[in-house]
């Protein structure tokens, strides 16, 4: 039934595939038509583009035309001989028809799986450029301190060829170089250091001018089975001295305790007067408790009474000793479950009446 229903309507990756692909025509047409503009208004490109977002135009309306820049920029570029980490490198990058799908996906939020030699560096540059355009922080999260270096050197060239500035934190940077990198239009830069730079700011840093980042709004994470669930194991501890202590146990623990002393005697309370009630309900049991008779009460009064008082003692300390030992009892544990099974069937149909309104 599956791979006929997979004959019929194609996977889900096939389908966005078949949406995508008006997309990716247009960029091709735009790109075509830009390859016969001047440097001067290809690169002014990015100016028209921010006046228009800050006119109050959506990011989406303009993806064709800013991937179709970048797209026309990396062509422009190729021959030309850049140093990327000290060694000398002529750009020959052209984004193919994947790669702009690649980077449609990632704009939207999803994750896009290339294979080693597709150019997921060359990727990164097209959501990259349309993002940053608002102005607002974007980062590329990799996995190292080279690739971090080297990608922003590379790909920096088309970044700075549009007018879009580009910077790269590394371990070694002190806090004002990394402000600094941070200012910039895309930062790149590994896992651990924006996470450490992130905690510094939001538990060492005591001005505002003391921190170094300048807020989050759009990133691309390399190799993302690697960060988020192999390197996610391992938490990011950050500690320093602090001026002046924090602690508030002290000040709490008596506000706890008093807390807890006071639901444990309305707790002792209520299973006072299940007690009172035994001789209704199970008068072998009482008698064996030394609970003498109270006839004020019919049986289902007294039933009542005690659901009523097992349900708020049992969801308040569960592990009250009175109500274990009266657990014990097979008429109040049955009364327990009646009441457990009574309020989840009305929990159930609260919630089956809300998504029916919904």
């Amino acid at each position: 039934m599956i791979g006929l229903l997979k004959k019929l309507f194609g996977t889900k990756s096939q389908r966005d595939i078949k949406l995508m692909m008006p997309l990716v025509a247009r960029i091709n047409e735009l790109e075509t038509g830009y390859q016969g503009l001047s440097e001067e208004t290809l690169k002014g490109h990015t100016a028209a583009f921010r006046k228009r977002l800050a006119s109050g135009e959506p990011l989406d309306d303009l993806l064709c035309e800013a991937f179709a820049t970048v797209k026309n920029a990396c062509r422009r570029l190729c021959g030309r001989e850049m140093d990327v980490c000290g060694q000398p490198r002529v750009w020959d990058m052209v984004p193919f028809d994947v790669q702009l799908m690649g980077g449609i996906s990632l704009h939207k939020g999803k994750i896009s799986e290339m294979a080693t030699g597709e150019g997921k560096t060359l990727v990164a540059t097209l959501p990259l450029y349309l993002n940053a355009l608002t102005g607002k922080p974007v980062h590329l999260v990799t996995v190292n301190d080279y690739l971090a270096r080297r990608d922003s050197e590379w790909m920096g060239n088309v970044f700075a060829y549009l007018g879009v500035s580009c910077g790269c934190i590394q371990n070694w940077m002190s806090p004002s170089e990394r402000r600094a990198e941070y200012a910039k239009d895309i930062t790149y830069g590994t896992n651990s250091e924006f996470g450490f730079d992130y905690l510094r700011d939001n538990g060492m840093a005591f001005r505002p001018e003391d921190q170094v980042q300048r807020g989050h709004f759009f990133a691309i994470v390399d190799e993302v089975d690697s960060i988020l669930i192999d390197e996610a194991r391992t938490p990011l501890i950050i500690s320093g001295p602090s001026p002046e202590s924090t602690h508030q146990f002290d000040k709490l623990k008596p506000r706890v305790e008093r807390l807890v002393r006071q639901q444990s005697e309305i707790c002792s309370r209520l299973m006072q007067e299940v007690r009172e009630l035994l001789p209704v309900v199970a008068p072998d049991a009482a008698e064996g408790e030394g609970v003498k008779a109270k006839p004020s009460k019919t049986l289902d009064e007294a039933k009542e009474e005690i659901r009523q008082r097992l349900y708020k003692v049992y969801h308040g300390m569960p592990k009250h000793k009175q109500l274990l030992h009266l657990f014990e009892i097979p008429a109040i544990r049955t009364l327990h479950e009646q009441v457990e099974n009574m309020m989840l069937t009305d929990m159930n149909k609260e919630s089956a009446r809300s998504l029916t309104e919904e």
